[in-house]
């Protein structure tokens, strides 16, 4: 296996809050590969943490919109072309271009990384000319990366439906952990994550009137401006706390300190009915029991290991319901969380990322 090849990642956030990629750059390191890693300088970007693989940043002075998405696209194409590599992957539909094109000129093998299913998530599949506009970047590039994988078995399907490539599956999982939970007091709810469009804030919001717990936020996104109004004319100030990301080390401590998580989506878009969110395996890791939406893979894995309640809609009441249900039933809340504690001895990084490395030894004995 040719272990001294130049694998370049691209993404568009902050390096230092994606537990995904470092996982998948931790063990592509580990196994010999010389990796890259590129993402997006901002304004409010603490420094770069001592890694075992390169990570760049690439500055860009808009935060978002089309302003950001066009200065980081042509930045990142730039610092591509400087940069050997015997593959380049792009994560997601806002990297492809400027990966397809150095790929093109430079004749290196490109890869695709769905993380998700772009086209489909709320904030884009709601408005109509962005809608057009991705479909048509999906169409044209997504046929031409004939390498690459995803995160379930739909988006694998979907895409083999509509362009005919072949994907591999490699899934959310967290690091093993063999930490017990230790549950704060005063208890609290969690929900970490990205707080964009889609994640049911407008109805979590005002079911937090009817639960007797504080909600605790780590994240940010699209939706953080209007997710602060909500808890302001609910006048929630004192109930739910809104924090911004950290990193991960810190974030798995918040987690095994929580009561319990949410894992809610609205049924806007494919992107959000058939997710996988890495949170959904994060409570499990920690041992902490969550309420989440019954979509297609969350019940077929729950089905499995039942570590979640998972409820049929997101309606106010019905979020309240589960979560109380969760703090004030101890024999269901135990069951759970053993049923967690034993589902994370399966579902974890080391057991998923043999797909991953099988990935890349199979990418360079056809290509070498």
């Amino acid at each position: 296996m040719p272990m001294s090849k130049q694998l370049v990642f691209c993404v568009t956030n902050d390096l230092n809050f994606d537990q995904r990629m470092q996982r998948i750059c931790g063990t592509l390191s580990a196994a010999g590969y010389n990796v890259t890693l590129i993402g997006r300088e901002s304004t409010d970007s603490p420094p770069l943490k001592p890694r075992p693989w390169r990570e760049i940043r690439v500055p860009v002075k808009a935060q978002k919109g089309w302003l950001m998405y066009a200065s980081y696209n042509w930045k990142l194409f730039q610092q591509l072309r400087k940069l050997d590599a015997d593959a380049i992957c792009a994560i997601d539909l806002d990297t492809i271009i400027p990966v397809w094109l150095v790929s093109k000129l430079k004749k290196t093998t490109r890869i695709y990384d769905a993380h998700e299913l772009f086209t489909e998530q709320k904030e884009v599949v709601t408005r109509p000319a962005i809608h057009r506009f991705w479909k048509l970047i999906e169409r044209f590039f997504v046929p031409r990366f004939r390498h690459g994988y995803t995160v379930n078995g739909f988006i694998r399907d979907y895409f083999q439906t509509a362009y005919g490539v072949e994907y591999a599956v490699i899934r959310n999982m967290p690091l093993k952990r063999t930490e017990l939970p230790k549950q704060a007091d005063p208890r609290f709810i969690l929900y970490q994550g990205a707080i964009n469009e889609g994640r049911c804030f407008e109805q979590l919001v005002p079911a937090m009137r009817g639960i007797q717990a504080e909600l605790h936020i780590y994240g940010k996104g699209n939706f953080e401006s209007q997710l602060r109004k909500l808890v302001q004319d609910y006048q929630l100030s004192d109930k739910i706390k809104i924090f911004q990301s950290v990193e991960p080390e810190q974030l798995k401590n918040v987690t095994s300190q929580s009561s319990l998580g949410l894992t809610l989506f609205e049924k806007t878009g494919l992107n959000q009915e058939y997710s996988l969110a890495n949170r959904f395996f994060d409570y499990m890791m920690a041992g902490i029991p969550q309420v989440c939406v019954n979509f297609p893979v969350y019940k077929s894995i729950n089905n499995d290991h039942r570590f979640a309640l998972t409820i049929s809609n997101t309606e106010p009441a019905t979020i309240a319901k589960a979560v109380n249900k969760l703090l004030n039933d101890p024999v269901l809340y135990a069951e759970l969380q053993s049923n967690a504690l034993q589902a994370r001895e399966i579902l974890n990084w080391e057991a998923e990322s043999a797909t991953l490395l099988q990935f890349y030894q199979n990418l360079f004995a056809a290509r070498p």
